[in-house]
């Protein structure tokens, strides 16, 4: 097991609803922490052994998948702290140097932030997880959900209805492009391990949290990309020692 925790959560967890979506400056969507060495070279691994565990793309994905890595170079080389962006190559803070492969941009964007990245494609009346880099999944298998619409992404998520999903629905449809928006999530879990796609430790389901010893929120911002119209969800994952951040859980 590789032990990568932060030392806090730069946020309240105590202030969460659900959705609890809030607006967020484009200057602000990425973000670097005290675990981003750890993460990274974490990310480069997983990407490297299990890549069909943490990289997917349908077919007619590709497009928005482009407009996503164009974006994100820009955001980096215009707002981040240690990035070095060069026309065909990044080098990161931790001076890892990451080409510029448009032929894989999730590869590609996968080891470029901490972030995991999704995009999702409105096909019909609904959004669909057509392409993503999802190195830290929690609870979830990215094969399992790759090509599924919002309303069943999160099944079988406790309290997440079909009044939830029409909202969340809602959200994606009228996220605008340079306007996006934010929440988070807070969860006691058991193991600190960043790539959790199973449900762990079974045996302690249905006790009180402090049984848990980690505290676990993703930071989860939603914006859209004005070519392609494409929606993007990013996951920023922090881990703390549970002692640090006492709170309720949210698990949606």
């Amino acid at each position: 097991m590789t032990l990568i925790l932060q030392d806090k959560i730069p946020y309240d967890v105590s202030t969460k609803s659900l959705p609890g979506v809030s607006p967020l400056r484009m200057e602000d969507w990425i973000w670097q922490d005290d675990a981003f060495a750890g993460q990274m070279a974490l990310r480069d691994e997983l990407i490297a052994t299990r890549r069909d565990d943490v990289i997917a793309m349908q077919e007619g994905s590709e497009d928005a998948a482009q407009e996503l890595l164009d974006m994100v170079v820009l955001w980096l080389g215009a707002h981040a702290e240690g990035y070095r962006v060069e026309t065909t190559q990044v080098t990161r803070p931790d001076q890892k140097t990451v080409p510029l492969d448009c032929t894989a941009p999730m590869v590609t964007l996968g080891q470029l932030v901490q972030e995991d990245l999704c995009v999702l494609q409105k096909h019909g009346d609904e959004h669909v997880l057509t392409a993503a880099a999802l190195c830290f999944p929690a609870n979830w298998h990215l094969s399992q959900k790759i090509g599924r619409p919002l309303t069943t992404i999160h099944d079988p998520v406790p309290n997440y209805d079909a009044k939830i999903a029409q909202r969340v629905q809602r959200l994606f449809d009228g996220v605008q492009p340079d306007r996006p928006l934010w929440r988070f999530n807070a969860l006691h879990y058991a193991d600190p391990e960043l790539f959790q796609p199973e449900r762990r430790h079974g045996e302690y389901q249905g006790l009180h949290a402090a049984v848990f010893p980690y505290f676990r929120s993703e930071r989860q911002c939603v914006l859209r990309l004005p070519k392609t119209r494409a929606c993007v969800f990013s996951i920023h994952t922090f881990v703390i020692a549970k002692s640090m951040a006492p709170g309720e859980e949210n698990d949606a």
